[in-house]
């Protein structure tokens, strides 16, 4: 469907912070800018949440990184969780969830299923802010070569580790200065979202942020509305967005929205019990590696152009990349590679049209990484060239075009299936 070339900024309630999709008036994307004072020499280990205990693909990279298990020595942050005294099971190892118990669950797996030298909990979240200025804690950063920050909310990890003007507090200067000599850092769900530079992402759903645009504040009264931080995160991965959880909620509009709105090229969704192995972030050589159980996600918005379709906002030539277990992504080439075999079937056709497909929350049926599989059908149809899907909410509802386009190749071994250059175009049904 062609699109208008205005790009309108959708108007909403007047509580929630302002739009920036009018930064796009010409409708070409604008590329990201803002790297790292530094050129950080160690690596990234981020996962899309939802990591098993016994993934040693993602565990295991994260582990040989730090110089493998006799070496390791990790520091385990998990300040994105809520305290104790706000967990309902805080007297209870089996079913607790908070930060002083998610820090002893994780430093035992490390130490007990990945045999690593040594792991130990920094004692700083909500109850402890304070600590995130002691020299003691300092100390014990400047004695570790790995970090892991665990999921929760990554609102939490702003408030705990960087000051009042965004500038590190002195435990994560530590821990930068770490990462920048060598450390590795793995991030899981909201650990992850914080290594995101300025942009980062706060929540809301997809359908939401088709339908009502991106916010900088969050609205209790609209919980599903896309909101984001322009400051960002601890800026370890410029490379692009990051979104994590990312086919199993649907994500891919809600990050294809925020890039457009605020004018970043490139955006990464990864899924869950998987990760992105991410070495000399940040530089020329930076290779980008996907390890676990699903894929990830890599969408491509220079070509992109934003408009309206129906009185309602709609975006053409999205180019999306889904990356399963091996597969590379070079940021510097904006390239896919696989060592899978090259995939193009002759025969088979697409079915119907796909529903719910941005597996809503709110739809009674589980409708798990539905976008990826009408990518797989479409893939795996040799005699089609197009597939869609739409939104499981109207009014309106969304529709998700799939194009076997310029620069399209796929790859496959066994039941994994990759592809690189999907044409996406998201717009009204």
């Amino acid at each position: 469907m062609p699109l208008s070339p205005t790009v309108v900024a959708t108007a909403r309630r007047a509580a929630v912070g302002a739009l920036t999709a009018a930064a796009l008036a010409a409708g070409v994307l604008a590329p990201a800018t803002g790297a790292p004072a530094a050129t950080p020499t160690g690596s990234l280990v981020l996962a899309g949440g939802a990591v098993a205990a016994d993934n040693a693909q993602v565990y295991g990279a994260f582990v040989n990184l730090a110089g493998g298990a006799s070496n390791a020595r990790i520091g385990i942050i998990t300040a994105a969780s809520d305290v104790p005294a706000n967990d309902p099971n805080a007297s209870d190892p089996a079913t607790c969830s908070n930060s002083v118990c998610n820090g002893t669950y994780y430093a035992d797996l490390l130490r007990n299923t990945y045999h690593v030298a040594d792991a130990q909990w920094i004692p700083i979240d909500l109850d402890h802010i304070s600590n995130n200025a002691s020299s003691s804690v300092v100390n014990q950063i400047n004695s570790l070569n790995g970090f892991f920050f665990g999921g929760g909310d990554q609102s939490r990890l702003v408030t705990t580790l960087l000051k009042s003007d965004n500038s590190d507090s002195p435990a994560l200067a530590a821990i930068r200065a770490r990462f920048n000599a060598g450390a590795v850092i793995m991030g899981t769900s909201a650990g992850t979202a914080i290594a995101n530079g300025r942009d980062m992402v706060t929540g809301g759903e997809s359908w939401d942020a088709l339908r009502y645009g991106s916010y900088t504040s969050v609205n209790s009264s609209y919980p599903d509305d896309l909101s984001y931080r322009p400051e960002g995160g601890f800026n370890f991965f410029t490379s692009g967005l990051l979104d994590t959880h990312f086919a199993a909620r649907g994500r891919e509009g809600r990050i294809t929205r925020l890039a457009a709105d605020t004018g970043h090229t490139r955006a990464f969704g990864i899924d869950e019990d998987t990760a992105l192995v991410v070495t000399n972030p940040g530089a020329a050589n930076e290779s980008d590696k996907v390890v676990g159980s699903h894929g990830v996600s890599v969408l491509d918005l220079r070509s992109a152009t934003v408009g309206t379709s129906a009185g309602y906002w709609a975006v053409d030539n999205v180019r999306w990349s889904y990356l399963t277990s091996g597969d590379t992504y070079t940021p510097g080439t904006w390239t896919s590679t696989s060592a899978k075999p090259a995939y193009a079937p002759s025969g088979g056709t697409v079915g119907t049209r796909w529903k719910d497909v941005f597996s809503s929350p709110d739809s009674p049926t589980d409708h798990a990484y539905q976008m990826v599989g009408m990518a797989t059908e479409l893939v795996n149809a040799g005699r089609s060239t197009t597939q869609y899907g739409i939104s499981y909410e109207s009014g309106p509802t969304f529709e998700a075009d799939l194009t076997k386009g310029t620069g399209y190749k796929a790859w496959k071994s066994g039941s994994a299936v990759s592809f690189a250059n999907l044409t996406t175009h998201l717009y009204v049904y």
